[in-house]
């Protein structure tokens, strides 16, 4: 795979591109698939500007804002099976959705009302990893152990471009490689690490990094829908067979902050956002849908009314949640019971129990 190319299936103006390897991966999208994946991309970018709004209204501590990146999350993760376990960064709240996570549960971690958000098990997906690239690692982990078991499914993991200036995510390609883990390692290249451009981060493609640790890697336009479907699908199916690991490199954008701390206008210019905002994931699959002839103000209507649905109900339960009582900072943290762990719930309660009566 020459790793300078980008892989796309449709344009910027809504053709669809014959690809002679990805095209018949996708063959079976048709038009109600389509349609589908528009709906799924219309309301994951619909619950990240709910998300923002709650925590500019105090509702929330932080959000990492995923705006201009749906494509490369919904199309990934609509190709993964059941079996396969998902070990996201901070940033991946489409692929949450995908994978049948209450909105709700999503800003839970990201008001301080829980230590975590969601069972992983329910949903084969980690929670948000703080941590850049530990996710990496961990990914690698899971699927050498999925491998000696002999069980179903892949892995796959999600990092920025930052992360790949991370030790962990060079240790787990080398382990990856080593060991013919099966999963596959998920880049979205969004071109900024916080303030810093991916320019810094690396001299070649991200996805010719993958090549130097002997990884099959591929690039594709990450803004591109169904072409993520399709590398993602090939990538796992891989990974399932026992072919080993596969680095994907989806070139996409970040077209707000890195979080809600932060301005990016005071490190990139407009008009480069004016660019990529022209590559809209979202405005392209509209102009296919359009050439086709589907696209009709009915459609629009209920894509906006599944949108806005989800933001009111997402809404409601953020402004509902039932703040935790502080000793249950000790819940769930042992499976079993921890001498340590009791002593230190103890000394808490104590604690606490000294304010009882306080006077301000």
């Amino acid at each position: 795979m020459n790793t300078n190319s980008l892989v796309q299936l449709i344009k910027e103006s809504g053709t669809v591109v014959r690809n002679e390897t990805y095209s018949p991966l996708v063959a079976d999208i048709d038009t109600a698939a389509m349609m589908e994946m528009y709906r799924d991309l219309v309301v994951v970018r619909r619950i990240d500007a709910e998300a923002t709004a709650l925590q500019r209204q105090g509702e929330l501590g932080l959000w990492a804002p995923l705006l201009g990146q749906e494509a490369a999350q919904v199309g990934s993760a609509r190709a993964l099976d059941t079996e396969d376990f998902v070990f996201a960064s901070y940033r991946e709240h489409g692929v949450a959705y995908c994978r049948g996570v209450d909105p709700t549960q999503m800003l839970r971690f990201w008001r301080g009302s829980t230590l975590s958000g969601w069972d992983p098990y329910e949903y084969r997906m980690t929670t948000p990893a703080i941590i850049v690239g530990s996710q990496g690692l961990h990914a690698t982990g899971y699927a050498i152990g999925m491998q000696l078991e002999g069980a179903e499914g892949a892995a796959i993991t999600y990092f920025g471009d930052g992360a790949t200036s991370q030790g962990d995510i060079s240790e787990a390609l080398g382990f990856a490689a080593s060991f013919h883990a099966p999963v596959v390692f998920f880049c979205q290249n969004n071109q900024w690490a916080i303030s810093e451009p991916v320019t810094v981060q690396t001299k070649t493609t991200i996805a010719a990094r993958g090549e130097g640790f002997g990884i099959p890697s591929v690039r594709v336009d990450g803004n591109d829908v169904l072409a993520v479907l399709a590398v993602t699908r090939a990538a796992l199916a891989r990974a399932r067979e026992g072919s080993g690991p596969t680095l994907i490199e989806a070139v996409t954008y970040r077209m707000g902050p890195h979080t809600t701390s932060d301005d990016p206008t005071r490190y990139r210019s407009g008009a480069t956002d004016d660019e990529w905002r022209a590559k809209d994931p979202i405005d392209r699959i509209e102009k296919l849908l359009k050439r086709i002839g589907v696209f009709d103000d009915a459609f629009a209507a209920s894509v906006k009314r599944t949108a806005d649905d989800v933001a009111a109900e997402l809404r409601r339960g953020c402004l509902e949640t039932v703040e935790p009582e502080a000793m249950s900072v000790f819940d769930n943290v042992y499976a079993d019971p921890h001498p340590l762990l009791d002593d230190e719930r103890a000394q808490f309660a104590s604690y606490q129990a000294g304010f009882e009566g306080a006077t301000s």
